[in-house]
């Protein structure tokens, strides 16, 4: 039978009937899976092709102070960014575009890190672009395929550098906070608090991006950037309420000394509400937003002054007088003395202990004085006597228990602990067993010594001076945020005893070291502060509160190398004389301190590291 038989060609025939049927079914159940099983995952596939995905920043939420002003708000601002296909592609693209950005090698190495992270979405090639610059982009529109530029809010600091410790700044997050997992809930390039309440409310401020589709060819090219998909608007971040008055704020920074470093605290010792938080030199968080010149960060970071650091929360100085207060409140709880009580040995200008002569900072001496004078008159001699009467181990221990050398707790991020020795332990670790001898504790008594405090700690202190009941909130700048283990420091003295304290600070305002900064208005009690320092002049401090009857406000400032206490008190009654009376009281001055600028070395170290041993001419 031939190949081309009748009954050949039949069976031929019906077996490519049956792989042509065999063939159509295979395809049929292949059609069948693609279009109709896998058809969504396919569909969405093509769609991701077409269709690209631009999150749409939220705005962060705005910062006011206690008043409502605003403190950090969002201006319209503009984003750049590229769709790509590849690295290669972007990189041509780059190139294009580096006319009119003129980008350097660093900034291409971070825009090709972070297109490789998320190739599918845009990669912000440039934040806060001007108005300028996106002009020209899009004039070249053609040129420059996957361009994508949108409206981006844009944060300000509208007063500038005048609260930039409290505000902090934002900027844009790194790949080592996304892949430790440090910002949760943050895509990258979002933009994250950097220091402040900025850093510290993060979370809160920061909101839910929303997000617009574009749609592109095959190559990436952008083709329609609007109606292709509904969008999902951005959530906005909380508005954060703080405690500060940005009148009072203000003000603080415009008195403090020109060209001098230091700090100003100033809270409510009812509440724990900082009024005011000022560090010096300050500088504006606004030079952070959108790209930092590198030449700025570097003429910051390189500066001597070092203005990016909050000498309120995280300076640490010998606090000199006011801590004669301390001292006080100690052995009047334990019974050692009353506003009454006279030393043995009065004051003619030192005391002879051992071998050594101590000096009390006025020569001619302040004879036989109570503790209230004492207080009044910064008598030196007379808070020696009283160390040596209340021991260094019931000092330590008394001390500890007011943490004196514990953080406040204030919601800023970075606040360091002051230092003061917890137990007699510490001596005997630094000098040996027995090493030491009771000179420690006169030391220790007039603020010199094995003691450096932040201003913060001391404001806190002198609030619970100023508590009916001796006793202090934590220190907060976020409405409802007062409440921690600060909270439950207290001095644990009578409500006679802390009158009486109250009245013998009154005494020096009203006649003694503070007297020409008496405020006929005001009854403002205070302690003045010359603050022995080894690295240079003497530290100045201030610490008041007003009105001594029902005390308001406490305000507690120092300025490096600022020589005297006395000199700086005129600052610090101004400051309550612009809470309590107003800011336009009549004949009001500035209160600005003026201190003879060549007399004020430039090359200091911001504080000592550790305070030293011995003693020098004594504070007041």
């Amino acid at each position: 039978m031939t190949w081309f038989h009748a009954h050949a060609v039949a069976r031929r025939a019906e077996t490519a009937k049956v792989v042509v049927m065999v063939v159509a079914v295979m395809l049929g159940v292949k059609f069948f899976h693609t279009q109709v099983i896998t058809g969504g995952q396919y569909a969405l596939q093509s769609e991701q092709n077409r269709v690209r995905r631009v999150p749409v920043p939220a705005p962060r939420g705005l910062i006011v102070d206690r008043h409502g002003e605003v403190l950090a708000e969002n201006v319209p601002g503009y984003s750049v960014a590229l769709l790509a296909s590849s690295e290669d592609s972007l990189r041509s693209l780059l190139v294009r575009m580096d006319p009119l950005l003129s980008l350097s090698p660093d900034q291409e190495d971070v825009i090709l890190r972070s297109w490789r992270r998320s190739p599918q979405d845009p990669v912000v090639v440039l934040r806060d672009a001007p108005f300028s610059t996106v002009s020209a982009m899009e004039e070249r529109r053609v040129a420059i395929p996957g361009l994508v530029i949108q409206s981006e809010p844009k944060r300000l600091y509208p007063g500038g550098a005048f609260a930039a410790h409290v505000l902090g700044y934002v900027s844009q997050i790194t790949e080592q906070e996304l892949s430790d997992g440090a910002v949760t809930d943050a895509r990258f390039g979002a933009l994250v608090g950097r220091d402040g309440l900025e850093r510290v409310y993060d979370a809160r401020l920061r909101g839910r991006d929303g997000q617009r589709f574009v749609e592109v060819d095959a190559l990436g090219r952008t083709v329609r950037d609007h109606g292709v998909a509904p969008a999902l608007a951005p959530q906005p971040g909380d508005t954060l309420y703080t405690t500060i008055d940005a009148g009072l704020q203000r003000y603080v920074s415009e008195v403090f000394p020109a060209g001098m470093r230091g700090a100003v605290v100033v809270l409510d010792p009812r509440s724990g509400d900082i009024l005011a938080l000022y560090s010096a030199p300050s500088y504006d968080p606004n030079v952070f937003i959108g790209a930092v010149d590198l030449r700025e960060w570097q003429r910051l970071s390189a500066d001597p002054d070092h203005p990016l650091f909050n000498r309120a929360i995280q300076a640490a100085y010998p606090p000199g007088s006011p801590w004669k207060l301390l001292v006080a409140a100690i052995a009047m709880r334990r019974g050692l003395v009353n506003l009454d009580t006279r030393m043995e040995v009065p004051c003619r200008g030192g005391f002879q202990f051992g071998d050594r002569f101590w000096r009390c900072w006025r020569t001619e001496g302040h004879g036989h004085l109570n503790l209230k004078d004492a207080i009044a008159q910064s008598c030196n001699v007379y808070f020696y006597q009283l160390a040596l009467q209340l021991g260094l181990t019931s000092f330590l221990e008394d001390a500890a228990l007011l943490g004196v050398g514990e953080r406040t707790g204030i919601d800023l991020p970075s606040e360091r602990a002051s230092f003061f020795p917890r137990s007699t332990q510490y001596y005997d670790e630094r000098f040996g067993p027995r090493g030491w001898t009771r000179g420690v504790s006169m030391n220790l008594a007039i603020g010199q010594g094995e003691n450096a405090q932040t201003p913060i700690n001391v404001a806190h202190f002198y609030a619970m001076l100023s508590s009916p009941t001796g006793q202090a909130v934590a220190p907060h700048l976020v409405r409802g945020a007062g409440r921690g283990g600060a909270a439950e420091r207290r001095l644990q003295l009578t409500g006679e005893q802390l009158v009486g304290l109250r009245q013998a600070l009154l005494a020096v305002v009203e006649g003694g070291t503070a007297a020409r900064s008496r405020i006929r208005e005001l009854h403002i009690g205070g302690k003045t502060g010359t603050a022995q320092n080894a690295q240079g002049d003497d530290h100045g401090w201030f610490v008041a509160f007003a009105p001594v009857e029902a005390p308001e406000i406490v305000v507690a400032a120092v300025v490096e190398f600022g020589l005297h206490g006395s000199i700086i008190a005129p600052m610090v009654t101004s400051i309550i004389a612009r809470h309590l009376l107003g800011p336009s009281r009549p004949g009001e001055s500035d209160g600005r301190l003026v201190v003879p600028l060549d007399s004020v070395p430039t090359s200091v170290p911001i504080v000592p590291v550790a305070p030293r041993v011995d003693n020098g001419p004594g504070t007041r």
